[in-house]
């Protein structure tokens, strides 16, 4: 063992042995008490780690031991999954019962079941990956046809109708906030109101981004979702019942060319441009989000370039956008599987009632101004009903109703506002939430 630092000559050759004298006494060296020894838990972890990872999860000690599929093995995480995505979407387009759920739920409950059965461990390196990367990609796929100047050319009284529908989501949020503040949830409660707000003004994808950009905890999250799929469905049915004496409108021929314009087919070419833009919109939003000092606002700043970008060049970006919302779609599952995977089944069904009743108070208030204001400023009740669908729902169910109820002039209208609202959506919801929602919160 060396000998101390302050038993060393400063001389750089040793002395002469005739200058030598008696060895001074070495003073005992003294070591201060060491502090008691603790275990290094989970969030000193994460302290230390990355900062790129978002979700707060927690790992009980011992648990990665016992789990199936290590959180080193890439190759088992990933497998997993792009399992549970696709189970999802399978469950949704083929199964009863996963329509009735949603393939978004199906996918967290998946992921929730894994967790709790110990097949999988919370905090992966897939899972990292999936946030940091994945997710961020999904925004401007699901946005290339965000084109803001054809919206406004195109929907005419149904934008008005939308942004009346907007505010009411706005002023809902704040009465159903008041009313049931959702205390037992801590600090996610505001920031979980935001992200209800943002959802019903555009749809899942702002759901996401806001609960990322303000830090929403796994449980939470999935509570949120599955109030949300129930309230959805709910909602939906009060909809159709209100349309149900408002008559079809009369099938023209330039309806069925228009019906036909699409084959729905993916093009190889199309699909490798979207993804390889997508990911330059990322690096972008990145870039500026960093620059500015905005933590968590990789997302917004994403959301912000390809909205410009697809308004300013809407011929190009518009042939990728069926290709881009399909790859979307298949990300956003991805994405939901690993919120069930970092969340807690038991947490999620015990959060998920307050924020329920939180839900229902929010589209109540926002279903009653749509229709009376609407009804003041004289727009039609169809119009009404589908940007409020649209609000709530998004493009896909705002266009899905319109053309049940064989309101064919509203089917491309409705697709376009529900896009303007995922375009506005996620800067809405974090605004409110930080200014306002966080201060009633105290």
């Amino acid at each position: 063992m060396a000998p101390p630092a302050a038993l060393l000559s400063n001389h750089s050759s040793p002395l002469p042995y005739s200058r030598l004298r008696r060895p001074p006494k070495l003073r005992p060296l003294v070591l201060p008490p060491l502090p008691p020894l603790r275990r290094l838990q989970h969030d000193d972890r994460c302290a230390s780690s990355s900062s790129s990872t978002r979700l707060r999860h927690v790992r009980p000690l011992g648990a990665a031991a016992a789990v199936a599929i290590a959180p080193g093995d890439h190759w088992g995480n990933w497998a997993f999954l792009l399992s549970a995505a696709a189970f999802g979407t399978w469950a949704e387009e083929r199964t009863s019962w996963g329509a009735a759920l949603s393939g978004a739920l199906v996918s967290i409950m998946a992921g929730l079941a894994a967790t709790a059965a110990g097949l999988v461990t919370p905090g992966a390196p897939a899972h990292d990956a999936v946030m940091e990367y994945l997710l961020p990609a999904a925004v401007p796929l699901l946005l290339l046809g965000a084109d803001l100047r054809r919206v406004v050319r195109a929907t005419g009284d149904l934008l008005k109708a939308f942004l009346i529908g907007s505010v009411a989501t706005i002023i809902g949020t704040t009465v159903a906030y008041l009313l049931i503040p959702m205390r037992s949830l801590g600090q996610d409660s505001w920031k979980i109101a935001a992200a209800l707000m943002g959802s019903y003004i555009g749809g899942a994808v702002n759901y996401v981004a806001i609960s990322e950009a303000l830090g929403v905890s796994p449980s939470v999250l999935a509570a949120g979702v599955a109030a949300d799929n129930l309230i959805s469905a709910l909602y939906f049915m009060t909809l159709f019942s209100l349309a149900s004496k408002i008559p079809a409108e009369a099938k023209t021929t330039e309806d069925g060319n228009k019906d036909g314009e699409s084959d729905g087919r993916m093009s190889v070419l199309n699909g490798g441009a979207a993804i390889a833009l997508s990911f330059v919109i990322c690096k972008a939003g990145s870039a500026i989000a960093d620059r500015l000092g905005f933590q968590g606002g990789t997302l917004p700043c994403v959301t912000a370039l390809v909205v410009f970008l697809a308004t300013a060049f809407p011929g190009l970006l518009g042939r990728l956008a069926p290709a881009g919302e399909t790859m979307a779609i298949i990300l956003m599952q991805v994405f939901f599987a690993v919120v069930g995977a970092n969340g807690n089944i038991v947490d999620a069904v015990t959060k998920a009632p307050s924020v329920f009743a939180f839900a229902l108070v929010q589209v109540t208030v926002h279903l009653a101004i749509v229709l009376g204001v609407g009804k003041l400023v004289g727009l039609e009740r169809k119009s009404l009903l589908i940007a409020s669908n649209a609000n709530v729902g998004g493009p896909t169910t705002a266009a899905a109703m319109a053309t049940a109820k064989g309101w064919s002039s509203l089917i491309v209208p409705g697709i376009l506002v529900g896009i303007f609202g995922i375009s506005i959506a996620t800067f809405l919801g974090i605004g409110f939430g930080m200014f306002v929602l966080r201060r009633i919160s105290g």
